[in-house]
């Protein structure tokens, strides 16, 4: 099971709305169920996409050295991808990650789809929860 928050689902569409008809891929992190307050239909050891990085951060750096310095390493485990040509598949030429969030148009819940890192279809829970407050302190 694929666990992602309501409005990480809502961005991530508005993100491929705004990219059409290109593509976007968006690196995904997750926080721990256990570490919302309102999760009660998930289990406690499972994991909840509830961030992104921003698929234009870092870019300029990327492009002079080679190498993606905007996203912690081993920070993300998964990925949004668009397709608007319309394959709600996992393609070879996709970054794969544990998890990975396919859309088509026409860029609404019922066109999203989790697969796994093979590309085998994984179930998909959006939940209604927010993300536990963060600081910086």
């Amino acid at each position: 099971m694929v666990y992602v928050t309501r409005g990480l689902v809502d961005v991530l569409l508005e993100l491929a709305v705004e990219a059409d008809p290109d593509e976007t891929t968006v690196s995904l992190a997750v926080t721990p169920a256990a570490e919302f307050e309102d999760l009660d239909d998930v289990p406690p050891d499972a994991s909840v996409f509830t961030h992104f990085y921003p698929p234009e951060a870092g870019k300029s750096i990327t492009a002079v050295f080679g190498v993606d310095l905007s996203v912690p390493a081993g920070q993300t485990q998964g990925r949004f991808i668009s397709h608007p040509r319309g394959n709600l598949e996992v393609n070879k030429t996709d970054d794969l990650h544990e998890a990975i969030l396919v859309a088509v148009p026409p860029w609404d819940e019922a066109s999203l789809a989790a697969f796994d890192r093979s590309g085998r279809r994984q179930p998909l829970d959006i939940v209604d929860a927010e993300p536990p407050a963060e600081s910086l302190a």
